[in-house]
């Protein structure tokens, strides 16, 4: 099983000033703790405008610094918004084709529709449509990805003409693609699209064995479908983490801030009333907080021993990774990297070993389905090399057309001093 660790960029009331500057650096020396430690993924979610609960709004340029101080952890997007309205295909082909290279090719693609008022209002994106616009959005960059030149789209929800969207990712086809899911049915819809199951929702391994069962059952299926080019077979869940050889301070450490996450992600998504700016969600939580239900060695929060043994129940299952959730409420950095240390060296070893040999046995018995099912997508069509269309640069229908005189001043001075620079292969300098 592989671990990979959630950052949100939660930063709960009072604020003072540095407090995200502070933030964003001590999240920086967790990840190149763990990846000196051995664990596999660091996850970034993009969100904006969410208050206390996520300043973590442009994770591309925090992981493009991650890629430059790590070696071997894998740096994932959970995720990039897929609607147009928070980020055009184009330039997220173009941002994780960067990354993918910056990192010498360590990029997982994770990609959502998102669901807060605060961020679907905020950027205008019609949430009864969200969903079609992940689909068609994702979709499209992965094609951008892959085709060179990419022949354009007329779609829904946007339009590009033809062009060659650069750089390419190092990873071929393309960097693996997950999905946000929540619920059941979007575990289900992660499968039917060949990618990878983010489950960010909090489940005990009963439940967990029924999402994996159903998962790979329809991974193996004719419903399964690639939205990319590749079929990225893994699923993801999330648990709390503070490790402790004491149960008690482990749960002192991190017992209260697993409980705020759940408290402002609720806030936010479920029953919340948020003046912007005004609001205090901490101030709301500590309210609350002695009606929430206790955290402990089942959410992942004690000693080595109960983490192990909590961990092994979705390992038993099947889970592929699970996503810990330390960067949470108030939880201090250096706890944090106590933590990281004494699992990498009191727990990670235990299910570590043999891991090689048992993801070459699941992919040998999966490389035939996803064979299948790759043969199932319908690949855009490329363009052939009269089909590619001529762009002429602007100068030479400037020219031409501008009626303002003047303008044409201007236009006849600028054209003086570009005629030496111009093709002679063109039509212009016929």
């Amino acid at each position: 099983m592989k671990f990979g660790l959630l950052y949100e960029m939660q930063l709960p009331r009072p604020w003072t000033e540095g407090g995200d500057h502070q933030q964003i650096h001590e999240a920086i020396d967790e990840i190149e703790l763990a990846d000196k430690l051995g664990f596999d993924y660091v996850w970034a979610n993009e969100h904006h405008f969410l208050e206390e609960y996520s300043h973590s709004s442009a994770p591309e340029v925090f992981l493009g610094c991650c890629a430059r101080n790590t070696k071997k952890i894998r740096l994932g997007h959970a995720v990039v918004l897929s609607p147009p309205g928070y980020n055009q295909p184009a330039r997220v082909a173009e941002r994780i084709g960067t990354l993918d290279l910056i990192s010498n090719g360590r990029v997982d693609y994770g990609t959502g529709e998102s669901a807060s008022r605060m961020e679907l209002e905020g950027y205008g994106v019609d949430p009864k449509q969200k969903k079609a616009m992940w689909q068609e959005c994702t979709e499209q960059t992965a094609n951008m990805m892959v085709m060179d030149p990419y022949p354009g789209f007329e779609g829904e929800f946007f339009t590009m003409p033809a062009r060659n969207v650069l750089p390419k990712p190092m990873q071929k086809p393309h960097p693996p693609i997950w999905v946000a899911c929540s619920r059941r049915e979007t575990i289900h819809a992660a499968a039917r699209a060949g990618i990878g199951a983010l489950a960010f929702a909090f489940v005990d391994p009963a439940e967990a064995s029924k999402w994996v069962t159903e998962y790979y059952d329809i991974i193996k299926s004719e419903e399964c479908v690639p939205i990319g080019h590749s079929v990225n077979a893994n699923i993801a869940m999330c648990t709390g983490f503070s490790v402790h050889e004491d149960e008690e301070e482990a749960k002192r450490r991190g017992a209260e801030g697993f409980q705020y996450f759940g408290y402002s992600l609720g806030h936010y998504y479920v029953y919340g009333h948020h003046k912007p700016g005004q609001t205090n969600i901490w101030e709301r939580f500590k309210k609350a907080q002695p009606e929430l239900e206790a955290v402990g060695a089942g959410r992942g929060v004690g000693t080595p021993q109960q983490v192990q043994a909590h961990l092994q129940k979705f390992a038993d299952v099947g889970v592929d990774q699970v996503i810990f959730i330390q960067q949470s409420g108030k939880n201090q950095h250096a706890h944090i990297c106590d933590s990281l240390r004494l699992f990498s060296d009191a727990v990670m070893p235990h299910f570590k070993a043999n891991e090689e040999e048992r993801e070459r046995k699941k992919m040998a018995e999966l490389a035939p389905f996803i064979e299948a099912a790759l043969a199932r997508k319908k690949k855009m069509a490329p363009m052939t090399l009269g089909e590619t269309p001529v762009v002429v640069a602007y100068g030479s229908n400037i020219l031409q057309t501008t009626q303002d005189s003047d303008a044409k001043s201007s236009h006849h001075a600028a054209a003086d001093i570009m005629m030496p620079l111009q093709d002679p292969l063109s039509p212009a300098a016929e």
